[in-house]
């Protein structure tokens, strides 16, 4: 009884109250793990940075051409740097942009199998067998739900809307 009105006091769902979907599933863990934050581009509103909801989990804008990133200085304390989208970033790993979930089958998860994309999260490669998937991404994190969780969050990302956005590919660092 206290739990239950602490949660609700506190506006959180429990997990058990997420639905009873996959779809249902996925979108809560999605907003309780975050996804948004990365893969939804920030814009600027009347009390600052805001998520771009017509944009939502599409990714880093593809017309977004970032100039070069500032190089990295081990002797700095800033060790990585951000756009002011929260769609790129970079650090000494390079230059990442956040991926396009959308299901949009050129440029988003639309190609993607339920197993690409589990096998992505539990090994850090994209599309499960590709390049190192980088930070800011937590994938070890992640990858760390059990399957019938990522699979819920695959249901889910495959029924929003799809957006055409084409996400540049990752760089490496300019000084390794």
């Amino acid at each position: 009884m206290h739990r239950t009105l602490l949660v609700l006091a506190l506006g959180l769902v429990p997990a058990w109250a997420a639905g009873p979907t996959p779809v249902k599933r996925g979108a809560y863990l999605v907003t309780l793990m975050g996804c948004n934050d990365c893969h939804t581009p920030m814009k600027m509103g009347d009390r600052g940075p805001e998520p771009d909801l017509a944009r939502m989990l599409s990714g880093h804008p593809s017309a977004l051409v970032m100039p070069p990133a500032p190089a990295f200085d081990p002797k700095d304390p800033w060790a990585w740097h951000g756009a002011v989208t929260n769609t790129a970033f970079a650090g000494p790993w390079g230059v990442s942009y956040a991926a396009n979930l959308t299901p949009d089958t050129a440029t988003g998860l639309g190609a993607w199998s339920e197993q690409d994309f589990v096998t992505s999260l539990r090994a850090g490669k994209h599309a499960g067998k590709g390049r190192p998937i980088l930070p800011p991404m937590p994938w070890q994190g992640i990858g760390q739900a059990t399957d019938e969780d990522l699979k819920a969050i695959f249901a889910f990302l495959r029924s929003i809307r799809p957006i055409a956005n084409a996400v540049p590919d990752p760089s490496a660092p300019a000084h390794p």
